[in-house]
């Protein structure tokens, strides 16, 4: 029997936890436990999984800063890093736990519109958290934008919508030879069309876009968000929070969801609906093949 094909999109924070030390051992242990999830669904499905990068890039931002005797990397060189240093832990984990699948990482260019309007609001947190006066003092010395998250504040950058997949072409030939795909890490690394050339836009594209864009043009059977919330939650932190476990983006329309963190996911799970696909699971990373079984997190569907 053939197998489904689910993209997976790993957020970057269940890689890091929220106020964890960005430290390599660290990461590295998150990542271990990471790819027990993953491995498990790949046993039942294609996975082809796409990370977030939030925490990482920030932290080769910073570090980058530090370091005076060269002018700071632009992000998209940054976002390329991760996606090596990331993808280089999880497919060294994953291959350690299925050593007779073949685990493939995809160096993955995505192209933007250098007009989208989010080069002018940038929304998308890089970084750790500050405490609102260090996060205004970093601000004011870096020049940096930075807006609340939660009950701390993180640097924010644009992040524009995906257009499309430069390495599109290699990535479903992977696919077809039952390769574990790892791909658009950090949701690709941002490019635009400058006089017939690919050229790096200073952006970090938003990676469960990304991984919605990518779902739907592998035509895959179902997207997982695997993130650091068990489902989606209505009036998120009161006392009358309540998870949605099965919905519809009819329903979603009717809420408004946190810009910096839940938003995203579920404008990217509605969009991959609205446009053909069949399922959208949201929820923890540990809960990851029960979601896709509608035995937890939170299953978006169509009407």
């Amino acid at each position: 029997m053939t197998k489904q094909t689910v993209v997976v999109a790993l957020g970057g924070n269940a890689l890091l936890r929220r106020g964890e030390p960005l430290e390599a051992d660290i990461q590295r242990q998150n990542i271990a436990k990471a790819a027990q999830t993953i491995a498990e669904i790949g046993k039942e499905y294609n996975v082809v999984l796409v990370h977030g990068n939030g925490p990482q890039v920030g932290l080769l931002a910073l570090q980058g800063l530090e370091y005076k005797k060269v002018s700071p990397y632009p992000l998209d060189v940054l976002g390329s890093e991760t996606q090596g240093m990331i993808g280089y832990m999880l497919m060294q984990e994953l291959k350690n736990l299925l050593p007779e699948q073949d685990v493939s990482c995809m160096l993955t260019q995505m192209t933007v519109d250098p007009n989208d309007p989010a080069f002018a609001d940038p929304t998308k947190p890089i970084g750790p958290v500050y405490e609102e006066a260090e996060a205004r003092e970093m601000a004011e010395k870096y020049h940096w934008t930075v807006k609340p998250d939660g009950q701390y504040f993180r640097r924010v950058v644009p992040s524009p919508l995906p257009t499309g997949i430069v390495e599109s072409d290699a990535i479903t030939t992977l696919i077809k030879q039952e390769h574990l795909v790892i791909c658009t890490g950090g949701g690709g690394i941002p490019v635009k069309k400058e006089n017939g050339k690919l050229v790096g836009v200073e952006a970090v594209i938003d990676k469960d876009m990304s991984a919605a864009y990518l779902a739907q043009q592998l035509n895959a059977d179902a997207l997982l968000i695997l993130t650091d919330a068990d489902a989606v939650y209505l009036d998120w932190g009161k006392p009358t929070q309540k998870a949605l476990r099965s919905t519809t983006p009819r329903e979603l329309a009717q809420y408004a969801f946190d810009a910096g963190s839940m938003g995203p996911k579920i404008d990217a799970s509605c969009d991959f609906i609205k446009k053909g696909g069949k399922l959208v699971g949201i929820g923890a990373l540990e809960d990851g093949l029960a979601i896709l079984k509608g035995e937890a997190g939170t299953n978006i569907i169509a009407e």
